[in-house]
């Protein structure tokens, strides 16, 4: 008898997209946040928000800890940024776009927020997971920092 076994049929394949596929996937998930950035530009919280999966299951995490549900984390950003002023003009730069799935990607990118000298500019980093949903790219979570 020899000490041994075979694992054949345990090898686990990751799905994958054509070159062309991943390609139009990337270009569809860069638009979600160009889309956004033009809607906080312009002062529309919720046009930004439309980049969110309306659903309980968004989950956003940031210096506060995580918020759950698409409606408690438009709140937070009211609050947040209650006028022009505070929104300023947004700018993602340094993105990492990521395909973990023909359905799923991860983003790595830089923001800032250029405001009036009064309230001071932010800046800092995110990682967003993107899922696909009904045929549209949508952030489905957010870990976002503040230096």
């Amino acid at each position: 008898m020899t000490a041994g076994a075979t694992f054949a049929g345990c090898t686990t394949a990751r799905p994958t997209a054509s070159t062309a596929e991943s390609a139009a996937a990337r270009r569809a998930i860069v638009q979600v946040l160009t889309t956004q950035t033009a809607a906080w530009n312009r002062g529309d919280i919720p046009g930004f928000m439309a980049g969110y999966w309306k659903s309980d299951s968004l989950v956003f995490i940031g210096r506060k800890g995580p918020t759950y549900g698409w409606q408690p984390t438009l709140a937070n950003y009211q609050k947040s940024y209650p006028d022009a002023a505070a929104m300023g003009q947004l700018d993602f730069s340094g993105l990492r776009v990521t395909l973990v799935a023909p359905t799923a990607a991860q983003v790595v990118g830089r923001w800032h927020l250029a405001r009036p000298a009064a309230l001071g500019d932010l800046q800092g980093y995110f990682l967003l997971v993107l899922r696909q949903v009904d045929g549209k790219w949508v952030v489905v979570a957010d870990h976002t920092n503040s230096q």
